[in-house]
């Protein structure tokens, strides 16, 4: 007995969280029971919504009436950068109105092509310029030039935009702890997890329909990037080196300036390439409200339902995402070795020789397109297209494989997706609310059970608990089967080199295609529905769990793979012992990091016929309705920062545990 007592006093904290976690889920279970006895446990009562819709609606309102001044003025501002830029690009310049205008032609297409071909053999030899100026030499060619410098002109000017403010933002994070953890981390969190359509709601009410608003939408979508690189290269300077220049009698603003900033380039110049792909992404969504371009092809096509002409656009964001990417790693990468000391007192064409020869193609190729059409716009005769095979292809694979596709979707639909809907869609709320504050608590305490458990109330608390336990299923299942190719796929890239150079450029190409492109060719085999978002969001969400699972075993140290050999463990022991346990944390940011990608996706797949928070943000955009969408996209945004917050006090605590 005494024993037995002792025994109860010592009992491992794991033997106690499960005591606990299985009072938990009985106490859920009798909830879900006696729902007929507590009605108001398992679905919140429509008499206590809150009407925070209506307070963001009236709130939105209220700034339009009385602060348009302010909107009016910040379109004009940033309407001319944004206008040269599309008459340099994609426009034409006119001087003067009416009959008596003059026309300045925009930059020939030709010299642009060239200009791509020496800015990769700048940066990255030959390679890259023939990667590179094939991109835009393909994009011409299959006519979708225009649209496509649309696009670019947009990003132009929306990426420097980013840059400065989120160079500025992190440095004033770094240097101050408290407006670090108060402002800037929370308002990146919810500017990273807040569905790309709910930005498009407020800037079309205040901005109207004009690419202005798309500039303004791109720009807060794609500045957290440089802010937390800026905020992790500062803070991966040496201390030496501050210390040195502290030493050399540098002031504040010199030692930044000029000591720290220019040691933490390397860090900067992988934000500038995430801005620029975050850029491009968003203005592809962004021409929902006036931005054209590739994005507004793609839109185009998709309601027309035209395979071909929607796959050719994808093809070209695709052309252009892979140009962009590659050129700015190729930058980050040669900043990071280091420049190459130049004679200051050369002169500048000697200094800049590729430069000096793109500036002077452009320009001739340009003054050539007054007296040549073929300079200033690309001649009919030489572009081609595809349309018709991918109609053809798609055609085809329908007519031959209709009963099998038709079989795979209603069983996928009755056997898996509408047995786990009906299980999310009746989960009691306040049963929810409870377990994740619980485990919130077991993971990291107090704070983040009670963060854990606000945000869940809160979409319980403005009506939105059926389509946020939607999103939840959908989200969840998708991101389930994306970990459970990636992960094995992950596994076997570590182990072999060979494997890994197969798996790389796919899920490079994978990461650089917009989000829409995952949609085109899954609708015209599937249709729309939720079988179809499935399929969308799994292939958008893999890459993590791959490239995570791939890295985290590869950078398991050597020294420890040693001495489980030496130890005498087998190649599968050593895998299984070592590296997996210590590679864990790593996998689960992976995880991490789908869910999220995934829960992105999933309100992109609103297009395609879901029915949950997405489908609440996109009929908002569709009504001009702020309230409405901002409190959907809220949701969502609280669903993703519930599971990143939850994950990665797993891994903290994962990482504590293995040392």
């Amino acid at each position: 007995m005494t024993v037995t007592a002792s025994a109860s006093k010592v009992r491992p904290p794991v033997q106690r969280w499960l005591v606990i976690w299985v009072l938990a889920l009985t106490a859920v279970l009798v909830m879900f029971l006696l729902q007929g006895a507590i009605p108001w446990a398992v679905n919140y009562p429509a008499g206590a919504v809150v009407p925070v819709a209506d307070w963001v609606g009236a709130l939105m309102g209220w700034i339009k009436s009385n602060l348009s001044w302010l909107t009016r003025s910040i379109t004009a501002v940033l309407g001319v950068p944004l206008d040269f830029a599309l008459d340099l690009l994609a426009k034409n310049f006119k001087i003067g109105h009416g009959a008596d205008a003059y026309v300045l032609p925009r930059l020939s297409w030709v010299g642009v092509c060239a200009a791509a071909f020496l800015a990769g053999h700048a940066v990255g030899g030959r390679k890259l310029s023939l990667l590179v100026g094939g991109c835009f030499l393909y994009i011409a060619l299959f006519g979708q030039w225009t649209s496509a410098m649309l696009t670019l002109a947009l990003i132009s000017i929306a990426v420097p935009f980013c840059i400065v403010t989120g160079l500025f933002a992190g440095i004033w994070a770094w240097r101050k702890p408290w407006a670090e953890r108060l402002v800037v981390s929370p308002a990146l969190d919810l500017m990273q997890t807040i569905p790309t359509f709910a930005y498009l709601i407020p800037m079309l009410l205040l901005f109207g329909n004009s690419p202005v608003s798309a500039m303004i939408a791109t720009a807060i979508f794609a500045t957290p990037p440089m802010v937390r690189a800026t905020m992790l290269g500062l803070s991966r300077v040496p201390l030496e080196i501050g210390e040195f220049s502290d030493m050399a009698g540098c002031t504040a603003r010199q030692k930044l300036w000029r000591v720290l900033l220019p040691s933490a380039r390397p860090t900067l110049m992988v934000g500038v390439n995430q801005v620029i792909m975050l850029a491009l992404n968003m203005v592809i969504i962004a021409s929902m409200i006036g931005a054209g371009g590739l994005g507004y092809d793609v839109l185009l096509a998709l309601r027309a339902l035209k395979v071909g002409e929607a796959m050719e656009a994808g093809l070209a964001i695709v052309a252009l995402a892979i140009a962009l990417d590659r050129l700015s790693q190729a930058i980050a990468h040669k900043q990071a070795k280091g420049n190459v000391h130049q004679d200051v007192s050369a002169r500048f064409w000697r200094r800049h020789p590729n430069l000096t020869l793109a500036v002077s193609i452009l320009a001739l190729t340009t003054l050539f397109g007054l007296f040549v059409p073929a300079f200033a716009a690309v001649p009919k005769a030489i572009t081609f297209t595809t349309a018709p095979l991918w109609k053809a292809a798609v055609n085809w694979v329908t007519i031959n494989f209709f009963d099998t596709i038709e079989a795979f979707r209603v069983a996928l639909i009755l056997n898996v997706l509408n047995p786990v809907r009906a299980f999310c869609e009746g989960f009691p709320w306040l049963g929810a609310v409870f377990l994740l504050g619980l485990a919130g608590y077991q993971l990291s305490g107090l704070r983040l059970a009670a963060l854990v458990a606000a945000l869940t109330a809160f979409c319980a608390a403005t009506g939105l608990w059926e389509k946020t336990m939607a999103t939840v299923y959908l989200c969840g299942i998708s991101a389930f089967i994306a970990c459970l190719i990636g992960i094995p796929i992950g596994f076997v890239a570590s182990r072999s080199d060979r494997f890994e150079k197969i798996v790389t450029p796919i899920i490079d190409t994978l990461q650089v295609l917009p989000s829409f492109c995952f949609i085109i060719p899954v609708v015209m085999l599937f249709r729309v529905g939720d079988v179809t978002a499935m399929i969308a969001t799994i292939a958008f969400a893999v890459v993590p769990a791959i490239r995570y699972t791939n890295h985290g075993i590869r950078q398991v140290p050597p020294a420890l793979i040693e001495a489980a050999k030496v130890s005498g463990c087998t190649p599968r022991q050593t895998f299984f012992r070592v590296q997996l346990p210590l590679a864990l944390p790593e996998i689960m940011l992976g995880v991490n990091q789908t869910i999220l990608m995934a829960l992105a996706m999933i309100i992109i797949c609103a297009m395609v016929g879901t029915r949950d928070l997405g489908q609440e943000v996109f009929i908002a955009l569709s009504k001009a309705d702020s309230g409405r969408g901002i409190v959907a996209g809220l949701a969502i945004a609280f669903i993703g920062i519930v599971a990143d917050r939850l994950f990665n006090a797993w891994t903290a605590k994962a990482r504590a545990r293995l040392g």
